[in-house]
């Protein structure tokens, strides 16, 4: 379940987080993650904020359903060509369409630790077999709110592989780092490339 709270802050700060943003849509993690996919692939991306992501992949020959919970920056991703922006949450995942791969950046970690295995299942389901999952989630521990109030649930590695196997992913890549979010903190990091 989508914390309101949360959703509003995005609602209310989509320009910066945008501006923010913007230059991560040239990052050499999202270039393999297109590279790794076979031209024409579905993907959906999954808390698709201002759009930046979707719409690389998409000039990058991707077809692209990204969704959002928050309906300011839905409107934002829905600027870019092309770009096939929806409302939704992590529950209303798109029931009409199989997916070669889910690009999961740095939006899950909004979701509380008792979803999160309901989640990657849902996620494995509108997967093709063998398709391509990216997560990127903030390594910790516990759940708690950041300075602007925005919900967050921290993962450590070793744990957030056994909730991907669990959910029956293979992750096969794993990479550390950190970086300066929206509430001007650094804060460490882990994306994982997992398969289906």
């Amino acid at each position: 379940m989508m914390d309101n709270e949360t959703i509003n802050i995005y609602n209310a700060q989509a320009n910066k987080y945008a501006d923010l943003t913007q230059s991560d849509a040239e990052d050499q993690i999202l270039a393999d993650f297109i590279q790794a996919l076979p031209k024409g692939a579905v993907v959906l991306d999954l808390g698709c904020g201002p759009g930046h992501w979707a719409a690389r992949m998409q000039s990058a020959g991707l077809a692209v359903i990204a969704t959002d919970a928050s309906e300011e920056m839905v409107a934002l991703a829905r600027q870019h060509p092309g770009v096939d922006a929806r409302l939704a949450t992590f529950d209303e995942l798109p029931s009409d369409v199989k997916f070669d791969g889910v690009w999961a950046n740095f939006s899950l970690l909004h979701a509380p630790r008792a979803d999160f295995p309901r989640h990657l299942a849902a996620l494995k389901a509108v997967l093709n077999p063998g398709g391509l999952l990216h997560i990127g989630l903030k390594t910790g521990d516990g759940e708690h709110r950041d300075k602007l109030g925005r919900r967050y649930t921290y993962y450590q590695p070793d744990d957030l592989d056994k909730h991907l196997r669990t959910a029956g992913f293979t992750p096969f890549h794993h990479q550390t780092g950190a970086g300066t979010g929206l509430d001007g903190q650094i804060a460490n990091w882990i994306v994982v490339r997992a398969h289906a």
